[in-house]
């Protein structure tokens, strides 16, 4: 039985329901790599993946940017379902799925929530010391520190035109974002 959006077993108990909707991951943390390749997961962003802690995680290069994305499993998964509808018999899907998919990685955090990262990985995002964690959208960005702030770092009259662009005409009864 279903009240609210709430779901209740038979003898009138609330159940709790698995999210299928994605984290809203947020913040940005500065870490360091040790010299084995792992980067502890900062205090808040862990309480922040605790819903996802038990999976796995996909650990993938980024399309956009010279930085490694973590997928929690269920995001992850959120990102197949729309990949696996692509018609692998059209050349531009199956270019776009090998591509997309090069360097893909299940990583599990060990003991102490350290991820691992593989030598190759690491050399596309020129990782190494000082590491930027950048989560947002479900994901987190993994980032050579020196790199995110090239990325970050713009003109502010560039950011507003940029935000103009994309969100400007999206939902105007809704646009309370400033």
């Amino acid at each position: 039985m279903y009240v609210c959006g709430k779901s209740w077993d038979d003898n009138s108990t609330f159940v709790r329901e698995q999210s299928i909707h994605m984290l809203n991951l947020i913040g940005v943390h500065e870490c360091k790599m040790d010299a084995k390749g792992r980067i502890s997961l900062p205090a808040a962003l862990k309480k922040q993946l605790m819903p996802a802690m038990d999976d796995a995680f996909v650990l993938k290069r980024s399309v956009f940017n010279k930085c490694l994305e973590l997928y929690p499993m269920q995001e992850w998964n959120g990102v197949m379902e729309k990949v696996n509808n692509l018609n692998r018999f059209v050349k531009k899907h199956n270019d776009f799925i090998r591509l997309f998919t090069a360097g893909v990685k299940l990583v599990e955090l060990d003991g102490a929530t350290r991820v691992g990262i593989s030598p190759d990985l690491k050399s596309f995002a020129n990782l190494s010391g000082h590491i930027v964690l950048s989560a947002h959208t479900g994901i987190v960005e993994i980032w050579d520190k020196d790199a995110y702030e090239s990325a970050v770092n713009v003109d502010n009259d560039d950011f507003g035109l940029l935000a103009e662009e994309v969100m400007g005409g999206k939902n105007p009864s809704h646009n309370e974002l400033s």
